[in-house]
């Protein structure tokens, strides 16, 4: 296996894209559809004795630009079919009601959360001012949970893991020299900081609960390591899922903290009180992990569902933390 980096200037910082050589060269992620992201691909795959043309399966972890952006460009050259778990797969395709449905979901979401109009343009007018990024129209082959995917010389096995995206999955693998089983997580955890929840996939219902679900998930799995879409290799993969966990559980002590102090908050002002002063990308981020937080804590009657103001009264000042956020158990 090859680890490909990727610049962004973009989005979050540097990518990495994975190629696996051998009978079928398969590359997992894409990365975003920017001429310096393409002179970095195409010179790592040169790097490693190949070209875009003999790719012979594209496989995605997510829908995110800065991971399938470079999709459509890449299938057109190589022939090679895309997959990628099937709630992203109509995003991935460009179908016209997906990304309709995603873009009515995030203006439904702006007004509930209350961003106010200043803000609001600036995001919008960023978003919308991204929309090449995500690369043209794919021919998607859906996958499931469980799927196995031939790839290199061995398989890619499909491990949904939800909440930073609808359709985010993992792709695990017997490492080498009977190593045990290793991954391809894209977002699901990265070593440095927390993927976003909440405002990165607007169509994902009950954010956090799918995430800490998906949290958990990974460390029952028990990876040996983890290749994420950012930065370097994860060593502890149950373990960066435990502290992710973890991070949660203060942030939902936060979250309460602000509520009983100020009365009832809309989660524009909560993610005020979180972050601080947003720009770009993080006006919808920051109020998007507010809001994931809020929600749970509204699913597990400890906030009252939002009023027609927008705002959240708090019902339970004192809740026990340990039972809304579990945190799972390492298993070394």
């Amino acid at each position: 296996m090859e680890r490909i980096r990727l610049g962004n200037t973009v989005f979050e910082g540097r990518n990495n894209a994975y190629l696996l050589p051998g009978d079928r060269p398969t590359l997992v992620d894409a990365g975003v559809a920017t001429d310096s992201v393409r002179r970095d691909l195409r010179e790592g795959l040169a790097a490693a004795g190949n070209e875009v043309a003999d790719l012979e399966a594209i496989v995605l972890t997510h829908w995110h630009a800065d991971h399938a952006g470079l999709a459509a460009e890449l299938q057109a050259e190589s022939g090679a079919p895309v997959y990628v778990h099937a709630d992203d797969a109509g995003i991935v395709a460009g179908d016209p009601d997906a990304v309709s449905a995603e873009r009515s979901i995030r203006e439904r979401r702006f007004d509930e959360w209350r961003i106010p109009g200043e803000p609001r343009a600036e995001v919008t007018e960023y978003l919308d001012g991204h929309e090449d990024l995500r690369g043209g129209r794919v021919d998607v082959t859906p996958v499931e949970d469980g799927d196995r995917i031939a790839a290199g010389d061995g398989e890619l096995e499909v491990v949904h893991l939800p909440g930073h995206a609808a359709g985010l999955s993992a792709l695990a693998f017997d490492g080498e020299r009977g190593a045990g089983r290793e991954a391809y997580v894209g977002d699901v955890i990265l070593p440095k900081y927390t993927p976003n929840v909440g405002g990165a996939d607007l169509r994902v219902d009950r954010p956090l609960e799918t995430y800490l679900d998906s949290l958990a998930r990974l460390a029952d799995l028990d990876f040996k390591r983890a290749w994420p879409g950012h930065r370097d290799p994860i060593s502890d993969p149950a373990g960066r899922a435990r502290v992710i966990a973890e991070h949660h559980r203060e942030r939902t002590e936060r979250v309460v903290s602000v509520l009983d102090e100020r009365g009832p908050t809309d989660a524009w002002t909560v993610s005020a009180h979180l972050f601080g002063d947003l720009s770009g990308i993080h006006i919808l981020h920051g109020p998007g992990e507010a809001f994931a937080h809020l929600d749970h804590l509204v699913a597990e009657g400890i906030v009252a569902p939002p009023d027609d103001e927008g705002r959240y009264e708090l019902l339970d000042a004192d809740p026990d933390f340990d039972e809304l956020v579990a945190v799972p158990e390492t298993k070394r």
